[in-house]
């Protein structure tokens, strides 16, 4: 749904040459033309206007100097430097442009009349007046020779198998004699010359010519292939014109024919069949096509025509029209009207090679004229409601016109067309927001037709329904009418007939205004028109307009683009200039448009689309180059979009990565705008979306959702993309305007929460209007079932700007809850009859569904006898009830309502089987009431319920509750069910310590035993806990024995003893046993040296000193020794074993740089293989612990622990084991000071000082090696290596060593162990 819209035009008048113009070619590397005439070869320069060259082939002998002479051809050959010629006589000519020297390197003696280069300039073919074929090389090297004329198809001949011959075929009403019939040949039309045509493929593979045959006397078009062989011919085509072009793509091969009532254009394939034509808008013999000219990329096909002579004296016009195709539709897009006589008579035309929509005209008068169109949309640009999303499409004298903010209606088709006199050239919609909708047509005659809205009653027969409308459909549209067709009044109308394309870029601005641009014909300059209505006494259907005012600017204008809402207009000059066009102002100006910064702005690159856009409040110029570059001012933000709108507050953009991108400009930057472009992915959900490949924007429905894409192949495609459709439900959000946005976002799956948390505490106070504007049971419920505690602006739809979240969340308590009752408030107030459906589904919707009330509700309804209009039945309100809860689950609630009536109600809707239920209901009514209610709960598994129901039945029931208890674990609750004397809560407490027990819960279990006066299985609880302190108090209690609690006093010290309480069973033993001297052995087994000490003075047993007491110290100053010099051994051991092993990893890492820097050419190779190489080594074994069971997890915990030399992780096996040696010792230092003061109490000097050394030493061996150990480098050796010395071999390794070395988890045996320096162990007496 695109438009050929003219950039620019060159004009290059009476070019100072003798002669008339024949033909010409164009010189890409330097931009100059060649032109051939009678006299020679002109150079024209048509930037400067200036003749570069003037080479004459009269004064060689070339051509004759009568005048007679032809070029039938000219080819610039880019590698040689040279240009090639070919007279109609038969010399073929090279000419070199450096030294203006002439060649003549062939000559064919019957003349040429068709000189054609392939493609890549590798060959030449020259069609002889013999009706011959010549192929040559670039050097001219003769290559073959073949006639024109074959009697053969080609190798591509089709192969009949017998089955398919036309006299086998069924022939309808003709009979079986029009299999015999002989088709009639015609001759070829009057007005060919008869000459062959050349033509082509874009590879150079192919190329096809277009003969007349001379048997016949009609056309016919050959295909041959590179290497000279014919490959095939096309069919008999009657009327077949001499024009030929093959589509650079490949695919066709394009002609005319003359038909009885028309004149096509067709198509031919390679094999010569027919595929497809469309139709020229002239009658029979009304023209003559002279040519067919593609463009470059194939996308535009030019139709060069002339008038033929019909009556005399008739003006005779030359037409050039350009066609597109899309969707199997050719669109006629431009038409440019010459005069065939006089100078302004087209002589030749071709398309630019490397500019692909470039056309080069050469007139008779030495006219020279360059067109520059591009591609663009033409929509309107409304942001109001009352914009209708129109976008119009030329096709000739019509434009087709689809709004598609009624209907989308895929092209060719279209809403409604308007007919015009002449064919178009232009289309416009107003720049005025009210009317953006009106649009101005400018047509080949420089008329304009102006059509407007609802401004008339009558309808226009110009405007005809297109795809809408018909028999039995009501156009729910206006159409436009035609207010006014404009004639352009010019000062010099000979303009007309030399340029017909004069005005470029014209903008509807005002009412009555028109902005337009026009070049100049004889300097780089442009000059901006203002078009204004003439006032005229009549009011009839012609108007004028007239050129009230004009600025001229230095510079060749190239883009011209108007902001709707601000009325700013931009320019972009040839140069990458941007302007800025003060058109309000009393004089017009033109000032150059500058960024925020104050400096003029300049893109380096022609833009084929401008748009104006404000961004962060400041208003910026917004351009995309044909090279898919995008800039925002002069700042290249992307380098991969297809196409973009500006629509609003939003920026959307497709790029070649098929997506479609939205960004919202009010409160974007320059900066954020770059960064979300050039990022691969989005950071917002909203941001970006997939689209089909190819696609690109047609137009944007204001105050809508929908994004109009349009397929490569012409198709359409709507999309709601998500950052509109959020954008617009948020606005409607603001308004209060529900309804809109509950039916979009039902529309398109969003989610409803978002109506809540968009503004909670705007929702919770306009309940009631959310509900009125909904206005359907259906839909409530719909958004109930919806609900969930997220916030769904926090993590399904965030805003693309943070400030704008309101601040109002502050509301307390679960939000589905604080949602379904102010909602139930509400419809309950508006009608609770209506609404009943939608306040069950609030019930059931709730965090804890209220069941149990739903149902009351339900039985309510039951009840009642009068019928309500709007409201709903007791069983359709249980059926939908059904539908939000699982039957079982309703009936297990409506049973524990304990109404029989309700859950009969509901068993009678669910699956059940009534002889399953209904024995189980009866059984039931004849149970007394507590009874009843506890078998409903016990069947409910309410066992709390239960047993509180049960507990009312009576002493009878208690067993049955007891059994309960103990089953479900329900002491607590049941314990609470009856009074602390009873005998029930005693045998309660009693299971419950029993419980205890079997849990292995001693102490607890003894506490609830004491609590209930069972004091024998408290005491056993006790004892087996250890807790000798309450067993002692219970045996008091009990009041046993003195052998009794001796016995019992034994037992609990050999518990203590088990536990290593030494000192709490010592004094077990002495004051409940009497037996200190059991004691005072057990406080020397456990060193407790003073407390054993303290009894033998207190019962004066000296001898127990000699006998026990000095042979235990003298046995433990034995062990300690022996313990530390096992430790000091160890501690050296693995301290001298930790420096070996960083030794030999430092040498590894050091060979391994080595080795990187002497082979940086292998550094990434060698670097992925040892870390593969590592990875397989050391992490293969971690990936098969994970799957393990946790004993085999800790076996290979052990395992990777291991001291075992050689294991990658030995260092810090080898730092956990030095840990564990320093920790032990240092705990010693109590102990140690414990055993000196008694060694030295008796006299033991010499092994007290001997222990106190050897303690020393080793702590000082200790102190002294710790900063040996944990090194400061160390603890930092896990940061990897990086700098400029470094190597990806060094920096891998370096990775490697952080991955394998250093676990995150033994991260503690990194950080050196303390040594208490400030512990008093040592005893002065002793040194």
């Amino acid at each position: 749904m695109r438009n050929l819209k003219l950039l620019r035009t060159l004009e290059f008048r009476d070019i100072q040459a003798p002669g008339t113009p024949q033909c010409f070619s164009f010189r890409t590397e330097r931009s100059t033309v060649l032109i051939g005439s009678e006299h020679g070869l002109v150079e024209v320069d048509p930037v400067t206007r200036e003749v570069r060259n003037e080479i004459s082939l009269v004064a060689e002998g070339f051509l004759p100097e009568d005048g007679s002479g032809h070029i039938v051809g000219i080819q610039d050959l880019l590698d040689q430097e040279s240009v090639c010629m070919a007279t109609a006589s038969g010399d073929v000519i090279l000419c070199n442009l450096s030294t203006l020297q002439l060649e003549c390197v062939g000559s064919v003696a019957s003349g040429i009349a068709v000189m054609s280069w392939s493609p890549d300039q590798e060959l030449v073919l020259l069609a002889t007046g013999q009706q011959t074929l010549i192929m040559m090389t670039k050097d001219f090297e003769p290559i073959m020779e073949h006639q024109i004329h074959q009697d053969d198809f080609g190798e591509n001949k089709f192969i009949t198998v017998g089955w398919g011959r036309k006299e086998t075929q069924f022939h309808g009403s003709e009979g079986r004699q029009a299999a015999f019939q002989v088709q009639m040949i015609e001759s070829a039309l009057p007005w060919d010359d008869q000459r062959p045509q050349v033509t082509w493929r874009g590879d150079g593979q192919f190329f096809a010519v277009s003969v007349v045959c001379p048997e016949t006397g009609a056309r016919k078009v050959r295909v041959w292939n590179r290497e000279f062989a014919l490959q095939s011919t096309s069919e008999p085509v009657a009327g077949l014109g001499p024009a030929l072009a093959w589509k650079p793509s490949g695919s066709l091969i394009a002609s005319t024919q003359d038909k009885p009532n028309q004149q096509d254009v067709v198509f031919f394939e390679k094999n010569g069949l027919l595929h497809g034509q469309f139709m020229l808008p002239f009658l029979k013999d009304e023209v003559k096509v002279n040519d067919l000219l593609w463009n470059a990329d194939s996308t535009v096909l030019a139709v060069w025509s002339e008038d033929l002579q019909r009556e005399e004296n008739s003006t005779l016009k030359t037409y050039v029209q350009l066609w597109t195709v899309g969707n199997y539709h050719w669109y006629l897009k431009q038409s440019l009207i010459f005069s065939a006589c006089g100078k302004s008579k087209i002589v030749s035309l071709m398309w630019d090679p490397v500019t692909l929509y470039r056309l080069h005209v050469l007139c008779q008068g030495w006219h020279y004229l360059c067109y520059d169109w591009c591609w663009t949309t033409d929509r309107s640009s409304g942001d109001y409601s009352s914009d209708m999303a129109n976008v119009a499409v030329i096709d000739g004298n019509r434009v087709l016109v689809t709004v598609f903010r009624q209907s989308v209606v895929p092209p060719p088709m279209y809403t409604h067309r308007m007919l015009l006199p002449e064919p178009v050239n232009q289309v416009m919609f107003s720049a005025c927001p009210e009317r953006s909708n009106d649009l101005a047509i400018l047509d080949a005659s420089n008329h304009i037709s102006v059509y407007k809205y609802g401004d008339s009653s009558s309808v226009d027969p110009t405007v005809k329904l297109g795809a809408v409308g018909g028999s039995g459909f009501k156009v729910s549209f206006e159409t436009p009418h035609l207010e006014k067709r404009y004639k352009i009044q010019f000062e010099n109308s000979e303009d007309q007939e030399v340029n017909p394309l004069k005005l470029s870029f014209l903008t509807w601005i005002q009412d009555d205004v028109f902005l337009a641009v026009r070049h100049s014909q004889s300097s780089p300059q442009s000059v901006i028109h203002h078009l204004t209505v003439a006032s005229s006494e009549t009011d009839d259907q012609q108007g004028q307009l007239t050129i009230s005012s004009s600025v001229t600017v230095d510079g060749v204008i190239i883009s011209l683009c108007c902001n709707s809402k601000t009325k700013t207009v931009a320019l972009q000059l040839a140069g990458g200039q941007i302007l800025k066009y003060l058109w309000e102002s009393p004089s017009p100006v033109v000032e150059p448009w500058k960024n925020p910064g104050g400096f003029p702005v300049q893109i380096p690159y022609e833009c084929a689309q401008t748009e104006l856009a404000v961004i962060g409040g400041k208003e910026y110029v917004l351009g995309l180059t044909n090279r898919c570059r995008f800039f925002i001012n002069d700042n290249e933000v992307a380098s991969n979009i297809t196409s973009f709108a500006v629509y609003d507050e939003f920026l959307l953009l497709t790029t070649h990565s098929h997506t479609c991108q939205c960004f919202c400009l009010s409160d974007a930057s320059l900066k954020t705008l770059q960064a979300g472009l050039s990022s691969s992915h989005a950071s917002n959900g909203e941001t970006l979306r997939m689209v089909e490949r190819g696609s690109r924007i047609v137009t944007v429905v204001p105050q809508d959702t929908k994004l109009i894409l349009q397929m490569p192949r012409g198709n359409l495609e709507v999309v709601h993309h998500r950052a509109l459709v959020l954008a617009q439900i948020r606005k409607w959000l603001d308004k209060l305007m529900f309804k809109e946005a509950f039916e979009c976002m039902r529309k398109l799956r969003i989610n409803l929460n978002l109506i809540y948390d968009h503004n909670p505490k705007v929702f919770l106070e306009n309940v009631e209007s959310f509900i009125k504007q909904i206005d359907s049971v259906n839909h409530i419920n719909l958004f109930f079932t919806e609900l969930k505690e997220e916030d769904v602006t926090t993590t399904m739809y965030p805003p693309p700007v943070p400030d704008t979240v309101p601040q109002s969340r502050g509301l307390e308590g679960s939000k589905v809850d604080l949602i379904c009752d102010a909602m139930r408030a509400a419809m309950e107030s508006i009608d609770p009859d209506k609404y009943c459906l939608s306040i069950l589904t609030s019930h059931v919707k709730k965090t804890t569904p209220e069941l149990e009330v739903v149902l009351q509700k339900v039985h309510e309804l039951q009840g009642s006898t009068t019928p309500v209009p709007d409201g709903v039945s007791a069983e359709e309100a249980l059926k939908y009830l059904l539908l939000l809860v699982d039957v079982n689950e309703l009936y297990d609630h409506s049973l524990g309502t304990y109404d029989f009536d309700l859950v009969l109600m509901v068993a009678e809707k669910s699956q059940k089987d009534p002889k399953e239920y209904l024995p189980f209901l009866n059984t039931l009514k004849k149970m007394e009431t507590n009874y009843q209610r506890f078998t409903i709960d016990k069947y409910l598994k309410r066992y709390e319920k239960a047993i509180g129901h049960l507990s009312k039945c009576g002493p009878e029931h208690f067993p049955e509750c007891l059994n309960l208890i103990k089953d479900k674990n329900l002491y607590n609750e049941a314990l609470k069910l009856y009074p602390p004397d009873s005998q029930q809560h005693k045998d309660i407490s009693i299971a419950y310590g029993e419980h205890l027990t079997q849990e292995h819960l001693y102490e607890p279990g003894g506490l609830v035993f004491a609590r209930c006066g069972a004091h024998q299985k408290a005491l056993d609880a006790f004892v087996a806990a250890g807790s000798w302190q309450q067993a002692l108090c219970v045996a008091a209690q009990l009041q046993l024995s003195k052998e009794q609690l001796a016995g019992l006093s034994r037992a609990l010290a050999g518990k203590l003893v088990e536990q290593s309480k030494h000192s709490e069973a010592a004094t077990v033993l002495e004051q409940y046993a009497q037996d200190y001297e059991e004691a005072v052995l057990l406080l020397l087994e456990g060193a407790a040296w003073e407390d054993a000490l303290r009894l033998v003075y207190k019962y004066n047993r000296l001898d127990i000193i000699e006998t026990n007491v000095k042979p235990s110290i003298l046995e433990a100053q034995k062990n300690y020794m022996a313990f530390l010099d096992s430790q000091t051994s160890t501690f050296s051991h693995h301290k001298k074993r930790l420096l070996v092993v960083r030794e030999l990893k430092e040498q590894a890492q050091h060979d391994e740089a080595s080795r990187g820097q002497q082979s940086d050419f292998f550094s990434e190779t060698s670097s992925v293989m040892n870390g593969s190489d590592m990875s397989g080594r050391y992490s293969q074994s971690n990936s098969r612990i994970s799957a393990r069971s946790s004993k085999n997890r800790r076996k290979a915990e052990r395992k990777k622990h291991s001291l075992k030399e050689g294991n990658p992780l030995e260092e810090l096996a080898l730092l956990e084991a030095l840990n564990e040696v320093v920790q032990g010792t240092e705990k010693l230092k109590d102990e140690i000071h414990c055993i000196l003061k008694v060694l030295f109490l008796f006299e033991f000097d010499e092994q007290g000082r001997e222990l106190q050394k050897a303690f020393e030493d080793t702590l000082k061996l200790m102190e002294k090696s710790l900063p040996e150990i944990w090194t400061l480098s160390h603890q930092h050796s896990v940061t990897p290596v990086l700098g400029p010395n470094s190597t990806s071999n060094s920096i891998m390794a370096s990775y490697q060593q952080q991955k394998t070395s250093a676990p995150v988890l033994d991260a503690e045996f990194l950080i050196p162990p303390m040594i208490n320096k400030r512990t008093q162990w040592k005893l002065s007496l002793l040194e």
